[in-house]
């Protein structure tokens, strides 16, 4: 439940500071998902998000630097949140009174994955850190030591649709993580209920999440779904990307 609530258009900074300071609001933490795809490869973005001065002010500043060699989505949330800074706000990390609801090392699920699906964690987990290190995506599906999709623009609920699409068996495995160095003030990888429903729904029967790096949404409830569906969740500590079958 929010005390107060005003809806500010996304290029419009400039009035995200002033509503903000205007409550007293010198810290924020920002949650939820910006849809990408839609906003930075619209071609009629600008005219569905008018900026407002400071915004526009903004992206002279950052493009002459930073944005002007790099449109990836940490570039554009850390101009965001230097901006914000800029104008008496400071964004904190979004998980720091969260911490139980961050992915957990080890199996979470009654079900553990099975020896293949183990063996499929393990082929892709140094796959996926580099996807990582380059900031392509967030997520990787995987059967039988094949990649079938790598997330990028789209995000993960879309690129499990696309997995499904492409790979008609059901019992791959999507594995899920943040990249080193991740900025925790936006954009932290994040799944919930939907997540396994949209799995289970198009043939993923694990899930691989980087330990302390994911953020699951009403942790419980997304557990119990995970196990009436049949889906197995583990949290994987980097260098440790191998379970109990592999041993």
């Amino acid at each position: 439940m929010c005390s107060t609530f005003r809806e500010v258009g996304l290029a419009r900074i400039g009035a995200w500071v002033r509503i903000l300071t205007g409550l007293g609001v010198r810290h924020a933490i920002m949650v939820g998902r910006v849809d990408k795809a839609r906003i930075m490869h619209d071609p009629w973005r600008w005219l569905r998000n008018i900026p407002d001065l400071r915004t526009l002010s903004a992206l002279r500043r950052y493009k002459r630097g930073l944005l002007d060699t790099d449109g990836r989505s940490h570039a554009i949330l850390s101009a965001i949140a230097e901006e914000l800074d800029r104008g008496g706000v400071s964004l904190i990390d979004s998980t720091t009174s969260i911490g139980d609801q961050l992915s957990s090392a080890g199996v979470m699920t009654r079900r553990e994955p099975t020896r293949e699906q183990w063996a499929d964690i393990e082929f892709v987990w140094p796959m996926l850190t580099e996807v990582l290190r380059l900031d392509i995506g967030q997520a990787i599906a995987v059967r039988q030591r094949d990649i079938i999709s790598v997330e990028a623009v789209e995000g993960t609920d879309r690129m499990i649709e696309r997995t499904g699409q492409l790979c008609k068996a059901t019992g791959w495995t999507l594995v899920k993580g943040a990249r080193c160095g991740h900025d925790r003030r936006s954009d932290v990888p994040t799944i919930g209920e939907m997540t396994i429903r949209k799995m289970h729904e198009h043939g993923g029967r694990c899930l691989a999440l980087a330990a302390g790096e994911v953020i699951m949404i009403d942790k419980p409830e997304v557990i119990e779904l995970a196990d009436e569906l049949g889906i197995a969740v583990v949290g994987v500590t980097p260098g440790q990307a191998s379970g109990p079958a592999m041993a």
